[in-house]
Formats: structure tokens, C-alpha cells, sequence
């Protein structure tokens, strides 16, 4: 049961970070094995989150490098980035979860600055419901 949790945990941390990887396969063989839903989505909910926050100190950390040559992102790029999450501000934190763009605001976040005790809430909150809710859907309960 360790093993399987262990797993679940790593395959959500690295769908959280910038490589490209799914977690819900993973969770849907533990669900269909008997696992404990309620225990597998706090598992999972807890790898991706830890995952965002390496994306957070990436963030965080990026813009000591934006002067290199080998640096990807523009000062346009930067700067477009950073006027979305001003306008849409730290609440959209809770999108965090999306396939397409979320890993992009744990990383803006962290170049935003944003406290580590409202991202790890927000983004803990909208991972942990769409865990919820992909399972849900698929015909588990959570208890």
C-alpha cells in the first residue's frame, strides 16, 4: 500500500512540473484495485501541489537569469505574463489544475512573489477538486 501511494505521489509530482506526464492513469489503476478513494486523492492533491511549488521556485529564482544568453523567455514574454496575473490576480491560482496554461501560473506566481501560504491554499484547493471531481466522474466515491 506504501508502494502504491509512493507512486501515485511521484507520478503527481511530475505531472505538476514542467514535464509532460499524467497522474490520472495512475490513480485510476490504485482506484480500480480497491484503494482508498479518499486516501489516493489527498495522495495525488499532495504530489501535484508539491510539484507546482518546484514550479514556484522556478518562478521565483528565473528572473537572476534573464540577462544569459541561453535564456528562453523574452522581456515581452516576461512582461505579458506578468500584467495577466495583475489583472487576473492570485485567485487564478485556483486554475492551476488546467492541462493547458496552469503549470505557466505556478511559475508566474513565483515571479510575482506570491506568499507561499496563499499558493500552497490555492492551488492545494484547486488540485484537490479536480482530483475530486475527475474521479467522481469516472463513478468512484470519495468515501
Amino acid at each position: 500500500m506504501l508502494t502504491s501511494h509512493l507512486l501515485l505521489f511521484a507520478s503527481a509530482f511530475l505531472a505538476a512540473t514542467i514535464l509532460p506526464f499524467s497522474s490520472e492513469v495512475v490513480l485510476f489503476a490504485q482506484l480500480r484495485d480497491g484503494g482508498n478513494a479518499a486516501a489516493l486523492v489527498a495522495t495525488a492533491t499532495a504530489g501535484n501541489t508539491a510539484g507546482a511549488v518546484v514550479n514556484w521556485a522556478l518562478g521565483r529564482y528565473l528572473l537572476h537569469f534573464r540577462d544569459r544568453r541561453w535564456f528562453y523567455f523574452s522581456a515581452a514574454q516576461i512582461e505579458r505574463a506578468q500584467r495577466w496575473f495583475q489583472r487576473y490576480g492570485f485567485w487564478s491560482l485556483l486554475l492551476a489544475w488546467m492541462p493547458i496554461g496552469g503549470d505557466a501560473l505556478t511559475v508566474i506566481a513565483g515571479i510575482m512573489k506570491v506568499r507561499m501560504w496563499l499558493f500552497l491554499l490555492l492551488v492545494g484547493t484547486g488540485k484537490g477538486l479536480r482530483y475530486l471531481s475527475v474521479m467522481c466522474l469516472e463513478g468512484w466515491s470519495p468515501v
